[in-house]
């Protein structure tokens, strides 16, 4: 929901987790079908959410990650920044209605604000929230220094910037949070006071002063739905959020019908010709307002498409990759799931750094799955990693050894791309400053023939002027 860390060494999450699910178990991505506004007599009417929904399943609950949403909401990467907290509120509200326009939920809203973090999260999120703010604070004292300098020389000085709304706001406590979940209340009394979908929906709202992580609350208020007598097995949820943890905690909970819904991930000139495209609508939607023509409901801006990863897909490959192999003892399919969700956090998670030696982009958790299928098939691990939430040290020990074999091979490996990269990064600079050389002497040469020419035409133009002084000269003679 927020950026990471960008070194290597302190980068928390599962990086590159989706993309290798995507690359391996290709089916269970799909595309999320969308209905979208009419307008009419230049009215816009919005899609009446009551009706089927238009993804050909019907969804008993959707559970939101609201900082997934706030987050960009308020600062966004691809538009200008919203100057006020209204227009901050209009377009979470915004971003909600479009999520519960493609999922539909027929029983539970779940919305969950980050609370008060475990201490391992509070530490990560201490590191980096300071660091941004040292940033800031530098970049301000830099920002004065030249501006000093400018004046003493006499230079003229640009306006200063408007400041920069700080994020670190959106932070438990704060009464940027208070505000926030206030705005929130109103806004789901009024949707379920006049938007006929959210009717005979339960919505709860757990704001920043319920402590721990949004996903976390979700993952806990499903276990306690499980739990209450009557509880239906076949209930079939929907999450919002990018997080790839959530794919771990979707397969942790072994609910069999759950989808993710988060956006479409683009390469760079994708989402380079997004942007363009969303600053082009929100230019249009600034000229709209003008003319008194704007949406009463928020911005009509681009947005990238959805995707829905389906979880029960996601079982039925792990099945499929698991059940052939030869265990020695009795095979479980939600135990398998489990040892799988604890060696993939070996890879990371959102809590601890990833083993030095593990980068999903290099083929870990391939690397993982085959230790894994060996270590079984030949009696080295008895028994499963997890046994109903409890940890086997000793059998974990089984493949940490493992993975262990792989580090030298693993680091011998980067450290012969990183000299090939210095080699080529060497190279390209050689090649450069050669190119920059001869660029030089080329400028050079052309100054000095433009010179030469100069001169030429200066030598012959007083040539000229002296041939005809003399021959004025002459014809006075003459006469």
């Amino acid at each position: 929901p927020y950026s990471r860390v960008s070194s290597k060494e302190g980068r928390m999450g599962v990086p590159g987790l989706y993309r290798w699910l995507v690359e391996r178990y290709p089916k269970t991505i799909v595309d999320a079908a969308e209905a979208m506004p009419e307008f009419i007599d230049n009215q816009r009417i919005d899609p009446d959410t009551s009706q089927p929904n238009p993804n050909g399943v019907e969804y008993d609950n959707l559970y939101l990650d609201m900082n997934g949403i706030i987050h960009p909401a308020c600062h966004p990467e691809d538009l200008p920044a919203p100057t006020t907290e209204e227009e901050m509120y209009l377009a979470i509200f915004k971003y909600i209605d479009r999520v519960f326009n493609i999922i539909r939920p027929r029983k539970i809203l779940y919305m969950a604000i980050d609370g008060v973090a475990p201490r391992a999260k509070m530490n990560q999120q201490r590191s980096r929230r300071y660091r941004s703010a040292k940033e800031i604070e530098d970049k301000r004292e830099e920002e004065e220094k030249i501006r000093k300098e400018w004046s003493l020389s006499g230079r003229k000085l640009p306006p200063k910037k408007q400041p920069t709304w700080d994020h670190n706001v959106i932070t438990p406590g704060t009464p940027f949070m208070h505000r926030l979940s206030n705005f929130l209340r109103y806004y789901i009394h009024n949707r379920v006071t006049n938007d006929p979908g959210w009717k005979n929906v339960k919505v709860i709202l757990s704001d920043a002063g319920v402590p721990g992580e949004g996903e976390h609350k979700v993952m806990e208020f499903i276990r306690l739905q499980r739990a209450q007598p009557g509880y239906d097995p076949n209930t079939r949820h929907a999450i919002h959020g990018k997080d790839a943890d959530l794919i771990m905690l979707c397969l942790a909970c072994h609910e069999p019908r759950f989808s993710i819904l988060r956006e479409l991930d683009m390469n760079p000139r994708e989402r380079k010709m997004q942007a363009e495209q969303m600053k082009q609508d929100h230019k249009d939607e600034i000229a709209k307002q003008r003319l008194g023509e704007a949406d009463k409901r928020g911005p009509a801006i681009s947005t990238p498409p959805f995707k829905l990863i389906q979880i029960n897909v996601v079982r039925e490959y792990l099945d499929k990759e698991f059940r052939d192999v030869p265990f020695l003892f009795p095979f479980d399919l939600e135990q398998v799931i489990d040892d799988f969700v604890l060696f993939c956090f070996f890879a990371g998670n959102d809590f601890l750094p990833h083993l030095p030696s593990l980068d999903i982009h290099e083929g870990a958790i391939s690397d993982m799955i085959r230790i894994y299928k060996e270590s079984v098939s030949t009696g080295r691990i008895t028994g499963y990693l997890c046994n109903r939430g409890n940890c086997n040290l000793e059998r974990c020990g089984v493949i940490l050894q493992e993975l262990g074999k792989l580090e030298d091979p693993i680091f011998v490996r980067r450290k012969q791309k990183e000299d090939g990269l210095g080699r080529a990064r060497a190279r390209r600079e050689v090649e450069q400053k050669q190119r920059d050389l001869e660029a030089k002497q080329k400028r050079e040469a052309d100054r000095r023939i433009k010179e030469a020419e100069k001169r030429a035409k200066k030598a012959m133009k007083k040539r000229a002027e002296e041939a005809e002084t003399r021959a004025k000269e002459e014809e006075k003679v003459k006469e």
